[in-house]
């Protein structure tokens, strides 16, 4: 199994966010917790229902990472903008690595 983190939309103003060890929610993919294995992925999701039922979190759903020299890397190119911001105005984003930059 791959490894993931849980991504979703912060209802009051629709930022992507990520779940956070704490059960809080970052908007920093860095600091999101990392599930490996099946029964960890199944924790995120049942810690995340809260959030749901709260209704602080909308579209809830888990993307693939790969962990690259200590950094938490989407691996797919939309999850890489939306963890970092638009790729047609840098000036407005907040990327820190180009995919495949180190492949």
């Amino acid at each position: 199994m791959s490894q993931q983190v849980l991504s979703a939309n912060r209802l009051n103003d629709g930022l992507v966010v990520y779940l956070v060890a704490d059960d809080t929610w970052s908007e920093d993919i860095e600091v999101s917790e990392v599930a490996g294995d099946e029964g960890s992925v199944n924790a995120l999701l049942t810690r995340a229902t809260q959030a749901v039922s709260d209704q602080k979190i909308v579209d809830l759903y888990l993307i693939e990472v790969a962990v690259v020299g200590g950094e938490i890397r989407p691996t797919k190119y939309r999850e890489f903008i939306r963890a970092t911001g638009p790729s047609v105005r840098a000036d407005l984003s907040k990327q820190n690595y180009v995919p495949g930059a180190d492949a």
